[in-house]
């Protein structure tokens, strides 16, 4: 059986700059390129330098959250010659994506001194575009560049495909199956395997592969007895119709794709039953893009409430970060605001600055926010303490109403063994997680499947599988 060989390119042992190279049938296939979220400058990208001097024939992207894209066009600067695979979905997001990370890159330059960016510019990225194809699921696409010279025979596979099933995460996300001529690879991406308030469960039914490289993110967390995600929308609802009695702001800070058009979606809903006053919904500029992308193809992605489009159904009021520093608060309004961790420089941070210390306001959460960013530290801090928001604000008080609700958008880790009892491989590949998360995965696979080899590569190692 000839060897698949896959490089683990993330710089680091946790959720980073996710890109894994693989070589099958002597083609490369890169699978995503992302950059990692706590790091910056040159240290943020994957280990491209390890891996500079192979052909590689085509980039396959799972989905256009920064930690999996927002190195692309670096990554096509390694491998001029690639091309560039994604779902259809995924298509009409990927540019606005990479031009907004442009946008960021510039003013931290300016305003931090980070003298190596922009990583690349707006005009590469519009260069890099025309090699940008979108596909529909499950379709079978042959990605190597085998034909050039040789010609295609009809009615049969010359080279490696691919195959893009939904992965029910974001819009657009999809999971790769690969298949070589005598091994397959079924790469997961992100994957959630419940239904969001949008989007419906990812759809792997009859996948099977030999080698499954897999994400572990939620593997350390261990849902409480009788969790309900519709008893936290619930919660979230009180929450925020608590806040608004008081006459006070509701700051629910949300990354742009994905989280804030599952909000907003909420929102609407709760509006439409009379649960909730109709009233503006502040978000922020590129929020208000995705979530039109959103609408615009509703018809055509595996939703609920496929006629619900959010810019009819809510009154969306776009908010600039200068708005958020001078508008009045009073009377009790509601925020969906890019950043769902608060980075510095952004809407949420700007607004959360400005009611933390007041009892009469509150902050939801409703993802994850790592405990060294803005959010996390203010997760962290007890009602009345005083602590380290940024460096660009110092301390605060924490007077308001902060409340954390699990609406993730990532897969149960009960979930994801039921994938692997599913695809059932020879190996799994364990990444896109912490020591701790990739530790009870790994051990509940050697446990349950004592027959399946489990690797957990180091940064830039290369296994043969």
């Amino acid at each position: 059986m000839s060897a698949m060989r896959i490089t683990n390119l993330n710089p680091d042992n946790d959720i980073g700059a996710s890109a894994w190279m693989l070589s099958v049938d002597g083609h490369q296939l890169l699978m995503d390129a992302g950059t990692h979220p706590k790091r910056e400058g040159l240290s943020s990208l994957p280990l491209y330098e390890t891996v500079k001097d192979l052909e590689v024939d085509a980039i396959a992207l799972t989905h256009c959250h920064h930690d999996h894209v927002g190195s692309l066009p670096v990554a096509l600067q390694y491998f001029p010659h690639a091309r560039v695979l994604m779902t259809d979905l995924s298509y009409f997001i990927v540019e606005r994506v990479l031009h907004n990370s442009v946008n960021v890159m510039v003013r931290q330059r300016d305003e931090l001194g980070i003298r190596e960016y922009p990583l690349y510019t707006h005009e590469e990225v519009d260069d890099y575009a025309p090699v940008f194809q979108g596909f529909g699921y499950r379709r079978e696409i042959e990605w190597a560049q085998f034909a050039r010279s040789q010609g295609t025979t009809p009615g049969r596979r010359n080279g490696p495909s691919l195959e893009f099933f939904d992965a029910g995460h974001a819009l657009g996300s999809a999971g790769v199956l690969v298949r070589g001529r005598k091994q397959s690879m079924f790469y997961s991406g992100d994957v959630c395997f419940h239904d969001q308030t949008l989007l419906r469960a990812a759809d792997f039914e009859g996948v099977r592969a030999d080698v499954l490289v897999m994400e572990t993110t939620r593997g350390a967390r261990q849902l409480p007895p009788n969790f309900s995600r519709d008893q936290e929308l619930e919660r979230l609802a009180e929450g925020i119709n608590r806040v608004l009695a008081r006459k006070g702001t509701v700051l629910i800070p949300a990354f742009a794709l994905g989280r804030t058009q599952e909000i907003l979606a909420y929102l609407a809903l709760l509006m439409r039953a009379g649960k909730l006053r109709e009233q503006p919904v502040y978000i922020g500029g590129l929020g208000r893009v995705f979530t039109e992308i959103y609408d615009l193809q509703s018809n055509r992605t595996n939703r609920n409430h496929p006629n619900l489009k959010l810019t009819n159904a809510l009154n969306i009021q776009v908010v600039s970060t200068n708005d958020i520093e001078s508008m009045s608060l009073r009377g009790g309004r509601i925020f969906v605001m890019t950043a769902g961790m608060m980075s510095e420089n952004t809407g949420a941070h700007a607004l959360a600055a400005r009611i933390v210390g007041e009892e009469r306001h509150g902050i939801f959460f409703v993802g994850y926010a790592d405990s060294e960013t803005p959010g996390g530290r203010l997760k962290a801090a007890k009602p009345g303490e005083r602590f380290h928001f940024s460096p660009s604000v110092g301390k605060l008080n924490r007077n308001c109403e902060v409340f954390d609700f699990d609406l993730t958008a990532h897969a149960h880790r009960d979930d994801l063994m039921n994938m692997v009892s599913e695809i059932n491989p020879r190996v799994v590949v364990l990444g896109h997680g912490d020591t701790q998360a990739k530790g009870w995965i790994c051990e509940q696979i050697q446990t349950r499947h004592p027959k399946i080899q489990v690797l957990q590569p180091a940064p830039g190692e290369a296994l043969e599988v």
